[in-house]
């Protein structure tokens, strides 16, 4: 790739030029700004010190956030229960396994004919090195983990519209990315375009940098070579013996790559909550919910449909449905009250706050999202194409495919997440269609990435979470505008009612976000008890 021209480069194209490598980070400023990424501020495990006076708590939801907040409230000496919605514990902290049932608003009822250790996981999937409150419970509560592997060099970066519809090896994207992006940034150092950015001094260093960075030869140029191969990857890798030696692999062209936007494949390794070292829980990710479930379980009553909420000065009166006594209305009453319902459903329910929680209540929108686990005959993604763990991205509805972190080179059968699709129109797409046909078209587009869909695919099952009826969506998706006039009004204590969740923090679709939010309310609820 020559450019002969020697325009100057002021400081300011040079820092879009750069920014537009760099898309993980700038991706990750408006994220953060929209309360999608942020690391967690956990310091290290509660403590509730002081009388609680033998008050009682009514925790509403048993999720993640909730069992957190009996767990500690109970410890610190309060009477706690919990109503819960569903039969299981978890609340969006969910696995299905064969033999497990389904049903979504509209009446599709599924069952999961997965083959036994195999499973999706429909809600979180994963957790980050820096998320420390999820991570210490894992570890008070004999929760295993394994690592999880998000950024797969072998996986693929795939659009239906670029080199013909053929999927292409993140390695290989990434490698002639930055590549070419290095010699471009090289030469116009070189030619003295980038003086009014870097000192002479600096040049040099800089463009010593590029060299190693891209893989350039000593005509500043990123070209096929050994250099660029040992990045990319071989046509014929090394071997032994006879006919030992290497071919190498021929770049693909800087410019076919901007025009694909396979880039915008690359920047997830760099977002910070994507970062190695990342983790699942072995099993499946209700192994989480269930080692909550053996600390509080006891103080769980399932089939409880909250339809009231109600305080006075003295206590906080709940009404439920009970669909253990056939749908019989009941009350629960206690000196205090945490929701963690999500606002998509407290939104709907009778409840005696003030004007400025309701109205952050009824702010927050809840994203769509969908996913599909697909069980195949085999693994052939490890045994044909040798990708062990990571997501191929396309532009396809399905968006992501998963491919599972644990069981590598079993010979069995293995289970893909065939589709994960969120915060878009793709997610409202699918889950317009009826679940067996969301799994008919993961398999339809997916065999565009892997032909092996057609002859190994077995059975399916989908979930779209703005049809869940315990969520009407997979979290709360918090616009900048109403972060800014509504989430301390969500946050703050109303009387004898607080609320927590992943909607009450600034890592909304996070688990840590559910924990850290509970940690906050209970330990304020616990200040207003101890100074009462």
């Amino acid at each position: 790739m020559t450019d002969d021209s020697a325009q100057p480069m002021s400081r300011r194209d040079l820092l879009t030029l750069i920014g537009a490598t760099a898309g993980g980070s700038v991706l990750y400023q408006a994220m953060t700004a929209l309360g999608h990424a942020a690391e967690s501020g956990y310091a290290g495990p509660i403590a509730l010190d002081g009388d609680a006076k033998g008050a009682s708590v009514l925790i509403l939801g048993a999720g993640v956030a909730g069992m957190v907040a009996a767990l500690e409230l109970r410890k610190a000496g309060y009477k706690v229960e919990i109503l819960e919605y569903g039969t299981r514990a978890g609340g969006r902290c969910w696995t299905l396994r064969g033999g497990d049932s389904y049903t979504e608003l509209g009446g599709f009822t599924q069952r999961c004919d997965f083959d036994p250790g195999l499973y999706l996981n429909p809600g979180p999937w994963r957790i980050p090195f820096h998320h420390r409150a999820l991570l210490d419970y894992c570890r008070r509560l004999g929760i295993a983990l394994q690592p999880f592997v998000q950024v797969n060099y072998n996986a693929y970066l795939h659009s239906s519209r670029a080199f013909g519809g053929q999927p292409q090896r993140f390695r290989h994207v990434q490698a002639d990315f930055n590549g070419g992006v290095a010699e471009l940034l090289a030469k116009a150092a070189r030619q003295g375009r980038l003086d009014d950015a870097v000192t002479t001094e600096d040049k040099e260093m800089l463009i010593e940098a590029l060299r190693a960075w891209g893989a350039l030869d000593g005509d500043l140029a990123y070209r096929e070579s050994i250099a660029t191969s040992g990045r990319r990857g071989y046509d014929k890798p090394p071997g032994g013996g006879l006919g030992a030696e290497t071919v190498t692999s021929k770049p693909l062209a800087l410019d076919d790559i901007l025009h694909s936007r396979l880039w915008q494949g690359l920047a997830a390794g760099n977002i910070v909550e994507f970062q190695t070292t990342m983790f699942q829980p072995v099993g499946g990710m209700d192994m989480i919910a269930k080692g909550f479930q053996r600390e509080v379980g006891d103080l769980i009553r399932f089939g409880a449909k909250v339809t009231a909420i109600h305080q006075d000065a003295q206590r906080v009166t709940v009404t439920y449905e009970d669909a253990g006594a056939g749908g019989a209305t009941r009350q629960a009453t206690a000196d205090w009250c945490l929701c963690t319902i999500p606002l998509s459903i407290l939104s709907q329910i009778e409840m005696s706050v003030g004007a400025p929680m309701r109205a952050a209540i009824d702010a927050v929108p809840y994203a769509p999202a969908v996913k599909i686990g697909l069980q195949f005959k085999r693994r052939f993604w490890e045994e044909d194409e040798a990708i062990y763990g990571g997501i191929t991205t396309t532009d396809l509805p399905i968006r992501n495919i998963g491919y599972p972190c644990c069981d590598y080179g079993s010979t069995g059968k293995g289970v893909l997440l065939g589709a994960y699709t969120i915060f878009n129109a793709f997610a409202y797409e699918l889950a317009a269609l009826k679940p067996d046909e969301r799994v008919r078209k993961a398999v339809e587009w997916g065999a565009q990435i892997h032909p092996q869909y057609a002859k190994e695919f077995e059975n399916g099952i989908a979930v779209a979470w703005h049809r869940n009826p315990a969520s009407l969506g997979c979290a709360g998706d918090w616009s900048e505008d109403d972060r800014k006039a509504h989430y301390k009004n969500l946050c703050a204590i109303d009387g004898r009612i607080a609320l927590a969740g992943e909607h009450a923090s600034y890592l909304p679709a996070w688990q840590e976000g559910a924990i850290l939010s509970s940690l906050d309310a209970i330990g304020r609820l616990h200040r207003r008890v101890v100074a009462g």
